[in-house]
């Protein structure tokens, strides 16, 4: 009998693996890394094992504490797709609307994306008022917003490394400029957990209104190289949110059960004969929640139950807000239900689709504003009353700021500004009323207090319990984390 022939017989499935060209795969593999590690080990530059170990290596979505105490159970990130004006939103410029039209000493065109376009310095268009027992200056096209500017913590010296929406986009949401890296969702449901069986860990919810994706797509709610188990999950803007929501009616509870405990038990098989396909266990584990989420997810989306006032709170009587309040809402509703992470963005690819105010900055920034303010507004009042907001941690901001120059054209604009924007963040952990940095007169370079995207994550994963150093995971060698080399949490504006 041959060799492969005894395999079939007593190890049925073994054979077919065991091809010449696997097992030179699999043990040249083994055999370098048996080298490498001779090698690093007589070199002194092999790790011991570390009693403090960061928090790597979870497959599961279990619900699991951080390194300290947490400030927050869960996150919503609003994200302003396209770049809104530090200039014309929460940083007011007295001296900018002073030299309107004037040249800026010293300024250099290639700071913009379109250096053919630029012009003089422009003033805000926008009045700005005081509010709140902070005296926090604010535009008028937020009034709604500026109702609980003592409940926030304005970064106001922001800065980040590309000027270019795609990169920038990929920076904010992943902590690197260029694609194949994971997003912050991925990072802190792969660090804590969820704190749901029934529901998605990490959901995203882009513009409904058909004016398309943030460039980069799915790549800024992607795990890359992390187990896919903590994939962010898009929900349509439009019709069902997940698609195959609802069970067949041909098909009873227990016969889909029976279905899925046999798919689950082939799996497990081939998983314990191929430990090293990492992805199939997360496999496994998305057909399990995607069964509970068909009993649960309904009850989720579906806001009609909800009080009339709470309705009015969000916007959802109002054309103009309706579409971003009912988001809102239904970010309130999930991070109740134990969802850790969710983003919401506003605005879809870039241009006039988004805060990116290239043409007619005071018409652009005016109509998002007027989607997006009473929501947000309405968001806080209701986590606030519902005792949410405590323990939840809700982040406004956009990839980049605008430059205090005009980008000319019949209605002017504003081009894009990597060196300031500003961010703003509320809940719990949070110092409300405070201002943290500083930028020059004109709000175009920040001068004092400089705040990176790296220190951004830092202090969010602090508020989550977590230490940015620590949160790492294997790869390519390297122990890979959210904030790379860089980073420190602001500690100026938590509580």
């Amino acid at each position: 009998m041959s060799d492969r022939h005894f395999l079939d017989k007593e190890f049925p499935g073994i054979a077919r693996q065991l091809t010449r060209r696997n097992w030179l795969k699999r043990a040249g593999g083994g055999l370098g890394a048996l080298g490498l590690a001779t090698l690093l080990h007589d070199e002194g530059l092999l790790r011991a094992a570390d009693s403090a170990a960061p928090l790597r290596s979870h497959s599961s979505v279990t619900s699991r504490g951080g390194h300290v105490p947490a400030k927050v159970k869960s996150v919503i990130w609003l994200f302003m797709n396209g770049g809104p004006s530090q200039v014309d939103t929460f940083e007011y410029k007295p001296e900018l609307n002073k030299h309107h039209g004037q040249e800026l000493p010293g300024y250099d065109v290639n700071n913009g994306f379109f250096p053919e376009k630029a012009g003089p310095l422009m003033g805000s268009s926008f009045e700005f008022r005081r509010h709140g027992q902070c005296g926090r200056l604010v535009s008028e096209i937020f009034p709604h917003m500026a109702k609980h500017v003592d409940k926030m913590a304005f970064l106001h010296a922001c800065h980040t490394e590309s000027n270019n929406h795609s990169p920038a986009l990929f920076m904010m949401n992943t902590g690197m400029t260029r694609m194949g890296f994971p997003c912050v969702g991925s990072w802190v449901t792969y660090g804590l957990g969820s704190e749901t069986r029934d529901l998605p860990g990490f959901v995203v919810m882009s513009d409904p209104l058909g004016r398309g994706l943030p460039k980069g797509a799915a790549q800024n709610w992607g795990t890359a190289f992390l187990p896919k188990t903590f994939q962010g999950t898009p929900l349509r803007p439009k019709g069902i949110p997940i698609l195959n929501m609802n069970r067949p009616e041909f098909l009873s509870d227990t016969q889909q059960r029976r279905q899925l405990s046999l798919l689950e038990e082939l799996n497990g098989e081939f998983l314990a004969r191929n430990p090293a396909e990492l992805e199939l266990e997360a496999r496994i584990e998305s057909f399990e929640l995607a069964y509970r989420m068909q009993e649960a997810a309904p009850e989720v989306f579906d806001v009609s139950g909800e009080a009339d006032h709470i309705g009015q709170l969000y916007g959802l009587d109002n054309p103009k807000s309706s579409h971003f309040g009912r988001q809102c809402l239904l970010a309130r509703r999930m991070i109740e239900r134990g969802v850790r992470f969710v983003q919401v963005y506003s605005g879809g690819t870039a241009n006039e689709n988004s805060w990116d105010g290239h043409v007619d900055i005071v018409g652009n920034h005016r109509g998002f504003a007027a989607e997006t303010d009473l929501p947000i507004g309405g968001l806080l009042t209701d986590l606030q009353q519902r005792g949410l907001l405590e323990e939840t941690l809700v982040i406004w901001g956009g990839e980049f700021g605008r430059l205090p120059v005009m980008e000319r054209g019949d209605k002017p604009g504003r081009d894009h500004n990597s060196h300031a924007f500003t961010m703003w963040m509320a809940g719990g952990g949070i110092q409300g009323g405070v201002a943290f940095g500083k930028t020059d007169a004109f709000g175009f370079k920040g001068v004092e207090e400089r705040v990176s995207v790296n220190d951004i994550h830092a202090t969010v994963l602090h508020l989550l319990g977590i230490d940015h150093k620590r949160l790492t995971y294997r790869h390519d060698s390297r122990d890979v984390r959210l904030t790379d080399v860089a980073g420190h949490v602001v500690d100026a504006i938590l509580a």
